[in-house]
C-alpha cells in the first residue's frame, strides 16, 4: 500500500490565513492560463500562503514566481523574520521563484527594464496585494498589467476590505475602480461584484510602454511601440457617403495593427450616423474615432470655394483642420485589405505627399499645367501636414483658379505638388480592377499594374449611379460604378468583399433591403428618363 507523502514543514502563522478561502476559485481560474510553465507576479507575499499554493498547483509542470515585498525594507524584526518565512517555504516547493525586498513601485520599475530585453517578456497570472492605500493598488495595477501577457489572470485583492469605508483614499477598492475605468475593453471580468476579490483576464497585447538609457531600442518597432503614437486616417464625407465609409473604417480596422485614430470630417452628419460609424471601431479599444465638423464657412479654404459643392475640397480643407502633423487620407469609397501600418511608416524622403499614379490618366489630361506630368490619384493620400502648411495660402489661391476643372481637387493636387510628390505602389491605390484598367494605352503600360494583383486598398473609382451612356459604352466593358449603387460593380473582383465588409457594420443587410430594392428602382429610371431627355434635346 502506497503511503501518502509527507507534507513539506512551512513555517506558516495559524492567526494570519487570509488566503486559504480563495482556494476554490482560483483552482477554477487554472485552466485559463494557456502557458504549460506559468510565469506568476505576485506584489505582496507575506508569508507566501499565496505564493506556495501557485507554485505547487498551477507550476506543477513548471514555471516560475517573482514575488515583491518590502519586508519593512529589513529594519524591523518582524519583516526580517517574514523574509526568511517566505524564503523557507517558497525553497520546499522545490519550483523557481525569485523575492525583490523592495517597495512594490521600485520592484516593479526593476521588472520593467528587465522584462524590455527579456526572450519571452510577461506573466501569466498577475496578484496585486500590495497595499490598502487606494493609490498604491492602482499604481501596482498600472505598472503590473505592463508586465501582464495577453491572457493572464491578474487578481486584486481586498475590493471588500472592512477595515476602511469603501469611498476612502486608504481602501483599495477606490483605487481598483479607477483602474477598471481606465482599462475598460481590456479585459473580461471574471468576478461578480460580491465577491472579495477582482479578477480580470486580459485580452489586450503586453505593452511596457517606455524604454530607457541603457534599454534603448534595438529597432525603429521598439522604440514606435513604445511611443505608441499610432497611425492617423482621416475622410470627409456627407451622410450620401456614410455608408461607403464604415466599410472603409471598418475594414481598416480590421486589417490595421496598433493604434489607430479615425478622423472623420462630416459636413451634416447626424448623431445617428455618427453612433452608427462610432460602432465600426468601438470593439476595439486601440481604434478611436473623432468627429470633426466641415464649417461652411472654414476660412480662408471656403473664400474660394462655390457652395453647395464644399464637400469635393474635403481632403484640402482637413489640411488645417486636424490637429495633427501627419495623417493618411482615404476616400470614403475604398476598401482596405492590408495593414495601413505599413503604408503609414513610408520614408517620404522630405516629400510632402505620398500618392499612387492616376490608372485612367497616368500622365495628366488636356488642361492648363496638367498635360504630359506624371498624374498622381488623390484617393489615397500619405500627407506630411506640417510641410504642406507652408504653402497653404498658395493652395487656396489655386483652388480659386481651378474650381471648375474636370477633376477639381485632383487637379488643384496635381498642380500645386506638381514634382514634389512620392510615387507610392499602386497596391496602395488599386483602381479600375475588373473594368479600364485592362485596356492597354502606352502611358498605362509603363505603369506597375502587377501590384494591384494582390492589393491593400482598393479604390471603387468611377460613378456612384453611372448614366445610361456609361453603362451603355462600348468601349468600356464592365463599366465603372461603385458596388452599392443601382447598377453595381459588374466584373470588379472585390465587389462581393465590399459587400461582406458592410455586413459587420450598422448597415448590415442593407444589400436585401427594400429601402435599397427601391433607391436603385429609382436611381435607373432617373438615368433612363436622364438619357432620354438628352435624345429628344438632339432633334429638338
Amino acid at each position: 500500500m502506497q503511503q501518502n507523502k509527507p507534507l513539506p514543514d512551512y513555517e506558516f502563522t495559524p492567526s494570519q490565513d487570509w488566503f486559504s478561502f480563495n482556494i476554490d476559485t482560483w483552482r477554477s481560474l487554472f485552466p485559463r492560463v494557456a502557458a504549460r510553465t506559468p510565469r506568476i507576479l505576485e506584489i505582496g507575499s507575506w508569508e507566501g500562503r499565496s505564493a506556495v499554493f501557485l507554485l505547487t498547483e498551477l507550476c506543477r509542470e513548471g514555471g516560475e514566481l517573482v514575488s515583491i515585498d518590502h519586508f519593512d525594507l529589513m529594519t524591523t524584526e518582524a519583516g526580517r523574520e517574514r523574509y526568511r518565512k517566505l524564503t523557507h517555504n517558497l525553497s520546499l516547493t522545490g519550483e523557481a521563484f525569485r523575492i525583490i525586498d523592495e517597495f512594490s513601485v521600485p520592484g516593479l520599475m526593476t521588472l520593467l527594464k528587465e522584462e524590455m530585453s527579456a526572450t519571452a517578456p510577461g506573466f501569466d497570472w498577475v496578484y496585486v496585494d500590495g497595499s490598502h492605500e487606494a493609490d498604491d493598488t492602482f499604481l501596482d495595477g498600472e505598472l503590473a498589467w505592463r508586465l501582464a501577457r495577453k491572457g493572464a489572470v491578474v487578481v486584486f485583492d481586498d475590493y471588500h476590505w472592512d477595515k476602511e469605508p469603501e469611498e476612502s483614499m486608504h481602501h483599495p477598492k477606490r483605487g481598483i475602480d479607477a483602474f477598471l475605468v481606465l482599462h475598460s475593453g481590456q479585459f473580461t471580468l471574471l468576478s461578480s461584484s460580491t465577491q472579495y476579490q477582482v479578477i480580470l483576464q486580459k485580452t489586450t497585447d503586453m505593452r511596457i510602454g517606455f524604454l530607457t538609457k541603457d534599454k534603448g531600442p534595438d529597432s525603429k518597432e521598439m522604440l514606435e511601440s513604445a511611443l505608441n503614437y499610432g497611425v492617423h486616417v482621416a475622410l470627409a464625407i456627407d451622410e450620401d457617403y456614410a455608408m461607403a465609409a464604415a466599410v472603409a473604417i471598418r475594414s481598416a480596422s480590421r486589417h490595421t495593427t496598433g493604434r489607430v485614430t479615425f478622423y472623420v470630417v462630416g459636413k451634416g452628419l447626424s448623431e445617428e450616423i455618427k453612433a452608427k460609424l462610432q460602432g465600426c471601431v468601438t470593439a476595439e479599444h486601440e481604434k478611436t474615432m473623432v468627429f470633426i465638423h466641415l464649417p461652411r464657412h472654414h476660412s480662408p479654404l471656403s473664400a474660394e470655394i462655390a457652395f453647395p459643392d464644399q464637400l469635393t475640397w474635403g481632403k484640402l480643407a482637413i489640411i488645417d483642420l486636424l490637429p495633427i502633423e501627419r495623417v493618411l487620407y482615404i476616400d470614403a469609397d475604398v476598401l482596405v485589405r492590408g495593414d495601413l501600418r505599413v503604408l503609414w511608416d513610408t520614408d517620404m524622403g522630405g516629400k510632402p505627399l505620398a500618392a499612387a499614379p492616376d490608372v485612367g490618366l497616368p500622365n495628366g489630361h488636356d488642361a492648363d499645367g496638367l498635360r504630359n506630368i506624371p498624374y498622381f490619384n488623390a484617393g489615397v493620400l500619405l500627407m506630411d501636414l506640417a510641410h504642406i502648411r507652408a504653402g497653404l495660402s498658395a493652395l487656396h489661391v489655386l483652388v480659386g483658379k481651378l474650381k471648375d476643372s474636370s477633376h477639381k481637387d485632383q487637379d488643384v493636387l496635381n498642380v500645386h505638388f506638381k514634382g514634389d510628390w512620392l510615387a507610392l505602389s499602386l497596391k496602395w491605390n488599386a483602381q479600375g480592377l475588373g473594368t479600364y484598367a485592362r485596356y492597354r494605352t502606352p502611358q498605362r503600360d509603363a505603369l506597375d499594374l502587377k501590384a494591384m494583383e494582390d492589393p491593400k486598398i482598393v479604390h471603387f473609382t468611377g460613378p456612384l449611379h453611372p448614366s445610361m451612356a456609361d453603362v451603355l459604352n462600348p468601349f468600356v466593358q464592365p463599366y465603372t460604378s461603385k458596388p452599392w449603387g443601382y447598377a453595381g460593380a459588374p466584373g470588379h473582383p472585390y465587389a462581393d468583399d465590399w459587400w461582406s465588409v458592410l455586413e459587420e457594420t450598422a448597415w448590415g443587410g442593407w444589400k436585401i433591403s427594400s429601402g435599397y430594392v427601391a433607391l436603385c428602382e429609382k436611381k435607373k429610371e432617373e438615368s433612363i428618363s436622364a438619357a432620354v431627355d438628352a435624345f429628344r434635346k438632339k432633334f429638338v
